[in-house]
């Protein structure tokens, strides 16, 4: 069977910076790398940028990178990036002229399909719901969208690559392993599946990112993490999540330029460890709630904005970029649910990033919805179309029918209708019904319906298994490493 991927096409191009404001975002960026710096407790990175020439305090943990430096090392990143699937077909070339769609992560809780009440995640809950995303052409990529709660905390992102690897043949980006271990043990399974490790390097299965702490901080193991995918020719990006009023100034653009100077400072340091290796830009800037001072659940326009220009940011360096396009403040798919998703998915179709992510979440990524996730794939379907624009040609003006039918007529019954009715967009989830048929029905939101369709997939979709060898050699090498991690811990 063909399988599709949907996508929203980079026909507009909308720009929320100016040629101007890009280039002095940039400058004061590389500025903050020289005179703030960035600290790490990665005695191995300190000593490496020290022996390459950059100014190294060993007792603050603090390095001042030169300007030049940073330029040089950024040069030197792959930009040709594929995201590659088990099934070749579900392959995506990230060559600038489509977005494509994943799944949020990782939420610790999830909405029980049976109970529709919040609990936590587990492995087999993962296994679950990437094996529902496997079958939505909207979902073109995986993130772990629910923790494995129940699987070790030493080896978790292990366990949670585990369960999807055996759950869908799409790309799966990995974005929980934050330390060497982890990482070397996921990519122990990825070569497995590709092969071997040549294999891998031609055609890696995953990615994966790593994220800063801002503001400024590189932790111990996510650049121990960098550098075991990165060897392994595994595509890395490097993730900045600035949060406005708290780990980056007030204003948006404030927060943009340190955004900017943390991906700049994870590149220059991916190239000082692996000089060639393929990344990414993936810019997260969000806005603070003053009052409880979590990250805003009723975040506008301020998040819309700051995820395009941080999408023109990444372009203007010359990487694909990844932006958040879902993953509302709302507890449940309602109303602000559909406000703040549409928001945004609109925002990243005007302002295209190569990889648009946070289908299915709610609360702040903090609880994963199987009903969210086909709310979510269905505006992104929307959005989509809108993306396509408007053909304009005389095939689709169609004179000679409008003169032929004349005034007073109708168009139900022409060729052209029957050959172009399919163009208009249909919906799956939102009702149609007329008002009696609803309220007979008790009045059910579109939520409803999303979860019947849920359940129907479950019922009926497989992806193509693994067979039985390859998955106990996967079950061997989770085996090894919880373990080893066990064993270390006790």
């Amino acid at each position: 069977m063909t399988r599709s991927i949907v996508s929203t096409p980079h026909r507009y191009q909308v720009r929320v910076l100016r040629p101007e404001d890009r280039e002095l975002i940039h400058a004061r960026s590389l500025e903050i790398l020289e005179r703030a710096g960035v600290s790490s407790t990665n005695t191995a990175l300190l000593d490496l940028l020290r022996d390459l020439g950059q100014e190294v305090d060993h007792d603050a943990g603090r390095v001042r990178f030169d300007p030049a430096f940073v330029e040089e090392r950024v040069a030197m990143g792959a930009r040709d990036l594929t995201l590659c699937a088990r099934d070749p077909a579900l392959d995506l070339v990230l060559d600038g002229t489509r977005g494509y769609l994943s799944t949020d992560g990782c939420p610790g809780d999830m909405i029980d399909l049976e109970t529709r009440r919040r609990r936590g995640g587990t492995k087999a809950d993962l296994a679950e719901l990437t094996r529902l995303a496997d079958a939505l052409p909207e979902i073109a990529f995986m993130w772990q969208c629910v923790s494995a709660n129940d699987s070790p905390v030493p080896v978790r992102p292990i366990h949670e690559t585990h369960a999807q690897l055996v759950s869908t043949t799409k790309h799966i980006q990995q974005m929980t392993a934050v330390d060497g271990s982890n990482a070397r043990g996921i990519v122990e399974m990825a070569r497995a599946v590709a092969g071997d490790a040549d294999r891998l390097r031609a055609r890696p299965l995953l990615s994966n990112f790593q994220c800063v702490i801002s503001p400024l901080h590189w932790d111990h193991g996510p650049v121990d993490a960098m550098r075991v995918f990165a060897e392994a020719g595994i595509p890395v990006g490097i993730c900045s999540m600035p949060l406005a009023a708290a780990s980056s100034p007030v204003t948006l653009a404030g927060t943009l330029a340190v955004c900017h100077a943390e991906i700049l400072s994870g590149l220059a340091i991916m190239q000082s460890m692996v000089p060639g290796s393929t990344a990414f830009y993936v810019g997260y800037p969000t806005t603070l709630d003053i009052q409880s001072g979590a990250m805003n659940p009723a975040w506008s326009y301020e998040e819309s904005l700051m995820a395009m220009a941080s999408v023109e940011m990444g372009r203007h360096l010359g990487f694909a970029s990844s932006s958040t396009t879902m993953a509302t403040g709302a507890k449940w798919p309602d109303w602000q649910t559909g406000a703040q998703t549409m928001m945004i998915a609109l925002a990243n179709t005007l302002s295209p990033a190569d990889m648009l992510t946070g289908a299915g979440a709610l609360h702040g990524d903090n609880v994963f919805s199987h009903a969210s996730l086909l709310l979510d794939c269905e505006v992104f379907a929307m959005a989509s179309r809108f993306g396509e624009g408007i053909d304009v040609r005389d095939e689709d003006i169609a004179l000679d029918m409008i003169v032929d039918v004349g005034p007073g007529g109708h168009f139900l019954d022409r060729d052209h209708t029957l050959t172009n009715m399919r163009s208009i967009w249909r919906e799956s989830l939102m009702d149609r019904r007329n008002w009696d048929a609803w309220e007979a029905d008790g009045r059910p939101d579109p939520s409803v319906a999303a979860e019947a369709r849920a359940r129907e997939i479950l019922a009926s979709h497989e992806p193509e298994p693994l067979g039985e060898a390859l998955e106990g050699e996967l079950d061997a090498i989770v085996a090894a490493y919880e373990a080893q991690a066990l064993a270390e811990a006790s």
